[in-house]
């Protein structure tokens, strides 16, 4: 099988993604718009090389089109190694630190996403205590920028200060909520805010 390019990786990606979360195919035109390509016809040869690499297969006469990824087989007590990038707040917003260790992870914890599209944050605080995040946790991201309404995401807040909250869009505006009803929600302009993950799981260490 020929090599991907980096651009049909991205899109073979985006339209995995688009499919577990819509449950239906991405047309042209909304790739297109993903990736700031202004051809259709553009996005239309990647899809007929992906095709070539039997990576997408035709399912309607329309151009509708599905996946047909093979999924490698994982013995269940097989492990990985994702980076262990410093701490994320479950509480008021902290920086994150940047140590370069790596943690060893059940593979099963990941479910479909690959490894290397995951990293690990130590929590600390409290906020995401009713969702069993408990401070010292060590939390698996997906590193991944769009994310739906009510999932756990890690926040960028302002370009600085990153925070573990489940996110909601109201209008022009974000909440990120607290699993804790002793908080409050921070709401800021959808602006003031950048998803840089989706919480995936949880290693809790021995104590």
């Amino acid at each position: 099988m020929q090599a991907r390019t980096q651009r049909q990786k991205e899109i073979l990606e985006y339209i995995t993604r688009f499919i577990e979360r819509h449950g239906y195919e991405p047309s042209y035109a909304q790739i297109a718009r993903h990736f700031g390509v202004s051809s259709k016809a553009t996005i239309a040869k990647h899809i007929e090389a992906l095709e070539r690499r039997g990576l997408l297969v035709r399912r309607r006469p329309d151009g509708a089109f599905g996946l047909s990824v093979q999924v490698e087989e994982v013995p269940g007590d097989a492990t990985c190694e994702v980076p262990l990038l410093g701490r994320i707040a479950a509480g008021a917003p902290i920086d994150t630190v940047d140590d370069r260790e790596t943690i060893t992870v059940p593979r099963f914890l990941l479910g479909r996403v690959r490894p290397s599209q995951v990293y690990a944050l130590r929590v600390a605080g409290d906020s995401m205590i009713d969702e069993h995040i408990c401070d010292g946790d060590i939390a698996l991201i997906e590193n991944r920028t769009e994310a739906r309404d009510g999932e756990i995401v890690v926040a960028l807040i302002e370009g600085s200060r990153a925070t573990l909250k489940r996110l909601r869009r109201i209008g022009a505006e974000v909440e990120l909520r607290p699993a804790n009803s002793q908080l409050e929600p921070i709401r800021l302009h959808a602006s003031q805010v950048t998803v840089q993950g989706i919480f995936r799981g949880l290693l809790r260490p021995a104590t």
